[in-house]
């Protein structure tokens, strides 16, 4: 099955001069969940709008559900649905009107009922007839997610949603997004939330100064960029690690009552049994033991340390 959107040597270049994408290459596979991470002013947000039909690339294609966002800009925007990060909303208007009219814009005909299921979701029903004006802005950032699924998109973009919202908004949401995967939906999502791209995420994409640094199965990636972390509790403190102990990743921790040693998880030769026997030949009793993984946060500023 052909990927829902290809993108293909995408570039933008600003009039100044200042590169906010180069030759940016992926396929984005039907149904699944990509998060896109990357340092403020990386170009995640204009990577999205020229997907979606709102920056006007100066290289590239994009092609949506198989039609060029370029030369066939309706057909492929009625596939996509947006929630930028910006709250910009009729204060006038009532809820239900604006969802309503937000179908309408793309076509779709009435259907009051798949509606009321949105507003449901978003804990938005009651606030039907309330004008936006009057919404906190955790309601109002539902009412942007609802705008962007009223017309049954097969494409969701969620740049930034979880800004300025509240932990049960957060909850809703990405329950809601993962109701929607299972439906067939495909979602993009930008977040600085990273341990939320652990949790949802398929695949992982990082992107630094508009380039493309990588895309990934989260898995593979964790145990191709993943280290861990043998943390040893000693029954007395150290002042100083004894000379025969010392390599690189050893470190006293916790005052010297801990010594923590980092190794590669891709390497069949870690080094701790090694460690372990030098710890007893240098007379040091060992309290307890204990690992830890590399979170997804710490490998993502790994790759983009890397990449400077």
């Amino acid at each position: 099955m052909a990927p829902v959107i290809e993108i293909r040597g995408l570039g933008k270049t600003y009039a100044g001069g200042t590169a906010a994408l180069a030759d940016v290459t992926l396929d984005i596979e039907r149904g699944e969940i990509l998060a896109l991470l990357g340092p403020n002013g990386a170009g995640k947000t204009t990577l999205i709008g020229a997907v979606c039909g709102l920056v006007t690339p100066t290289a590239g294609t994009v092609r949506v559900g198989g039609h060029d966002i370029g030369t066939d800009f309706r057909a492929a925007r009625s596939l996509i649905g947006l929630v930028p990060q910006e709250i910009a909303l009729e204060p006038f208007e009532p809820v239900i009107r604006t969802v309503r009219f937000s179908r309408g814009l793309f076509g779709r005909r009435p259907d009051d009922a798949f509606l009321e299921r949105i507003l449901a979701d978003l804990s938005l029903w009651d606030k039907r007839d309330t004008r936006t004006r009057e919404l906190s802005g955790g309601m109002k950032r539902r009412v942007l997610i609802a705008k962007a699924l009223s017309h049954e998109p097969e494409v969701l973009f969620l740049d930034e949603p979880s800004a300025g919202v509240d932990v049960a908004l957060r909850r809703e949401m990405w329950a809601l997004v993962r109701r929607l995967r299972e439906g067939g939906t495909t979602i993009i999502l930008t977040t600085h939330y990273i341990e939320e791209a652990e949790d949802m995420a398929d695949r992982i994409g990082v992107i630094d100064r508009g380039r493309l640094l990588l895309v990934e199965e989260k898995g593979a990636l964790m145990r191709r960029f993943g280290r861990k972390r043998l943390t040893i509790q000693l029954r007395a403190p150290l002042a100083a690690l004894p000379g025969a102990l010392a390599r690189p990743g050893l470190a006293l921790a916790d005052g010297g009552v801990a010594i923590t040693y980092d190794y590669d998880t891709r390497s069949g030769q870690t080094g701790i049994a090694r460690l372990l026997a030098d710890f007893a030949a240098a007379g040091l009793s060992v309290a307890d033991l204990s690992t830890a993984q590399s979170t997804l946060e710490e490998v993502f500023l790994r790759l983009v340390d890397r990449a400077a």
